[in-house]
């Protein structure tokens, strides 16, 4: 009998735990691992010489060189940008192979869900930090509770990818640990979740103003402002008739205020710009300053001691020259510059912390618990982002191909099948969770 064969489709940044991890496991499991990327050398480097399986190249879009890799794989990982789970997905429905991501469950898949079921065939998406570990440890929470007579009034998880205190030293205390183009879109969107039992809406321009604060465990004081559309996971986590239900992403409370104005001053507009080859960062800036009549805004600004730094820290008065590829638009040029001011330096330390508040009666009591996790990275590297992101897919791969996890269609991790294996796995790596009740 052939040993499992996984597929795993991306070899970037995010992935990289992910492969350690799966590659550890392909050993102990006498499993095989076929890791695939666009970039050959980026694959060969990633899979670094590993037992157990081997690196190819290829185009994702190549129909045809697609499927014959899916249609040989027991299991297939799709570590690709998220339009591109898609055709993956379409391909895995073809030849019946199991599909697992750590994107959310968009409409395409979502359409995908019944003909999934009836071929017996488990597509498990959001199987990351955010989403993925926060249903996980949430669910878990939620059903203990239910599970010993306990009625849930209050829902509030946050989470963010921060930097370690240790590693903290500009005025806007964060730097970049993922997708930085993700950084310049956040909240666009703006926000809908529930608070005393109404509906709440915000608009981007409102969502980092004046930002609620709650004190984490260990770590102090940080800021948050809530994440989209909040109320559609009311029904996914079984919690209709709550009052307070809300989702939401952690920041320092400076961030907030200095992102704040810098939507204000129209830096994250996508709208394209016509600018020269040779204009300067301090040359667009001033120019965009007085086509808007956002001057006097700017002026106001920067008498604010922290608001100042954090602006000329970013450098909208250099005289650099805006590269060609990033003259798009304000928001493309603040990513630049952001990509630069925020980098994570070889040595600095990233941290995760995710926190679940939630409110219940017992036996007509009140009651109130907190469960928090903060994880550190080690270095650029081995950032706690990555560990977040890809231990629990790759823990998710290694219970489905264990039998621990048997549910078909499409689904996210919710399911105790799904999420008690994992929640253990990550404990043994050290990632669990501490709680606080009163």
């Amino acid at each position: 009998m052939s040993r499992p064969q996984i597929l795993v489709l991306g070899a970037g940044k995010s992935a990289t735990v992910l492969i350690q991890y799966l590659q550890k496991k392909a050993v102990e499991y006498n499993w095989y691992i076929v890791l695939a990327d666009g970039d050959k050398s980026m694959a060969d480097h990633k899979w670094n010489h590993a037992e157990n399986g081997h690196a190819v190249g290829f185009d994702i879009e190549n129909s045809a060189i697609r499927n014959e890799y899916i249609q040989q794989a027991d299991v297939v990982v799709s570590m690709l940008p998220a339009f591109l789970h898609f055709l993956v997905a379409k391909d895995c429905l073809q030849h019946i192979k199991p599909l697992f991501t750590a994107s959310y469950v968009d409409e395409n898949m979502q359409s995908l869900a019944q003909e999934a079921k009836e071929k017996n065939v488990l597509f498990l998406c959001e199987m990351g930090l955010d989403p993925g570990m926060d249903h996980m440890s949430a669910m878990e929470l939620i059903h203990r509770i239910q599970n010993k007579g306990g009625v849930i009034t209050g829902f509030k998880s946050h989470c963010g990818g921060l930097i370690a205190p240790e590693s903290d030293n500009n005025p806007w205390h964060y730097k970049i640990s993922w997708n930085p183009r993700n950084i310049i879109l956040a909240g666009k969107a703006g926000a809908i979740f529930f608070e005393d039992g109404i509906t709440k809406e915000l608009l981007y321009e409102q969502l980092f103003h004046n930002a609620p604060t709650v004190m984490v465990p260990n770590i102090g004081t940080l800021a948050y402002y809530p994440n989209r559309n909040s109320l559609s996971y009311i029904e996914t986590y079984s919690l209709n008739g709550v009052k307070d239900f809300i989702r939401t992403t952690l920041r320092h409370p400076a961030f907030c205020s200095g992102w704040d104005a810098i939507i204000q001053l129209g830096l994250t507009n996508e709208t394209p710009i016509t600018i020269s080859t040779t204009e300067t960062v301090k040359g667009w800036f001033n120019k965009h300053l007085q086509a808007n009549n956002l001057t006097n805004l700017y002026a106001t600004f920067i008498q604010n001691k922290t608001l100042k730094a954090q602006l000329e820290f970013i450098g909208l008065e250099a005289n650099e020259v805006i590269p060609a590829r990033f003259n798009e638009s304000n928001a493309s040029i603040l990513q630049w510059l952001l990509e630069t001011k925020w980098m994570l330096a070889n040595e600095d330390k990233d941290m995760v912390v995710m926190m679940h508040e939630i409110d219940y009666l017992l036996n007509n009591q009140p009651h109130h618990i907190q469960s928090s996790l903060v994880l550190k990275g080690q270095n650029s590297i081995q950032t706690a982002m990555a560990s977040t992101v890809g231990l629990p897919l790759a823990m998710g791969v290694c219970a489905y191909l264990k039998g621990e996890i048997s549910l078909t269609g499409v689904h996210i991790p919710i399911h105790p099948s799904i999420y008690n294996p994992i929640l253990k796995s990550l404990a043994e790596e050290g990632i669990e969770f501490t709680e606080i009740a009163s």
